[in-house]
This record gives structure tokens, sequence and C-alpha cells, in this order.
């Protein structure tokens, strides 16, 4: 008799284990589809980048000078490995003297050994308009000489928390080894839970 208790003991337990992991996989299920349906409110903006090297505004440092192969001419040449730190202003327009509306924070490096291709790796932090104190992060490849080039955004903070998107990327105006304006086209799908705590 012992051993038949013991064997019931056994089938409730694994009963009971599977049960509950099923309960526990449709738990899970049903959180992961509330926040993949709660980033359906899409925001878009408009910003331009002011990367500026030269003169003592400048806000973009060569912290590591390429000693790769040379991969755009000038004096000096532009090679693989320059690591540039930048801290740019973002506008509303082209024009330098266009309204602030935040900074773009963060590293670039010329990251292929064929290609002006760059590593991007940033912060946009927001200081005026409707999401003034959120940032989003951008990450991606940026072919300086490509007309339009597609980075992701992949999280942020604020009303940005856990968002996604992508940036349309484009060269606005530039000046080798000086200055480059840059045009971000800025889609982002913020999550709705993120209204409620920013």
């Amino acid at each position: 008799m012992p051993v038949a208790k013991s064997k019931q003991r056994s089938t409730l337990f694994v009963f009971l284990y599977f049960a509950s992991s099923a309960a526990l996989a449709v738990l899970l299920s049903a959180s992961w589809q509330w926040l993949a349906g709660a980033s359906a409110r899409p925001a878009r903006m408009r910003l331009f980048m002011h990367d500026v090297l030269t003169g003592p505004g400048a806000t973009a440092v060569e912290v590591v000078n390429g000693t790769g192969p040379s991969l755009f001419g000038g004096d000096p040449p532009l090679r693989f490995g320059q690591v540039v730190v930048i801290d740019d202003a973002l506008t509303d327009g082209p024009d330098p003297a266009s309204r602030p509306v935040g900074r773009a924070q963060g590293t670039y490096v010329f990251a292929s050994m064929h290609d002006p291709a760059l590593l991007f790796c940033m912060n946009v932090v927001l200081t005026a308009g409707p999401y003034s104190g959120s940032t989003f992060a951008v990450v991606g490849r940026d072919n300086i000489v490509e007309p339009l080039r597609e980075l992701s955004v992949v999280g942020g903070t604020g009303r940005f928390r856990m968002a996604t998107g992508y940036v349309l990327w484009r060269t606005a105006s530039w000046q080798l080894r000086k200055n480059a304006v840059l045009d971000l086209d800025v889609f982002i799908y913020v999550h709705a839970h993120a209204h409620a705590h920013a």
C-alpha cells in the first residue's frame, strides 16, 4: 500500500508541475502581448545635428587617431580605427542659429576597413518640445558617402522608455575634417505604459 500512495503522490506532483508551468507560460505570453501591444503609438520628429570639429566651439573631438587603411582623402586622411566623441547640438532647422532642441552625445568609430562607414552610438537628449527631459539611444552603421542611411532606435528613458524605431539619416552639409550638418528623420514607437510613469 505505501508503494501505491507514493505513485499517487508522484503522479499528483507531475500533474501540478505541468499545470503550473502551463499557467506561467500563459501569463508570460499575455504579459508579452500586452507590452508589444502597448507600443502602437508612433512619434516622429525631425532634428538637425551639428557636428563641429573645428574652432573653440568644437563639439566633436578625435580621441583615437586611426592607424588602419585610409578610407577618405584629406590631410590627414580619415582612417580605419579613428574614434570621435561627440556632444553635438540638435536644432529644429539646418542653420546653427535655429532653435535648440537637445544634444547628441556619444561616439562614432570608423569601423570598416574598406568604406568610410561609421559605427554610431549616441544618446539623443531632448531639452525642448513635448518630449523634453526624455532620451533615446541610436545605434547603427553610417556610410558617410551614401545619400540615405538607416540607423536603429534601441531604447530610451522618460517618455521613450522601452522605445523602438529607426532614424533616416542624411547629410545636409559637410566639409571634410571640418563641420557637418546631419538631417535626422526619427520614427519612434512609444510604449503607452511609458506615458503613465514619465
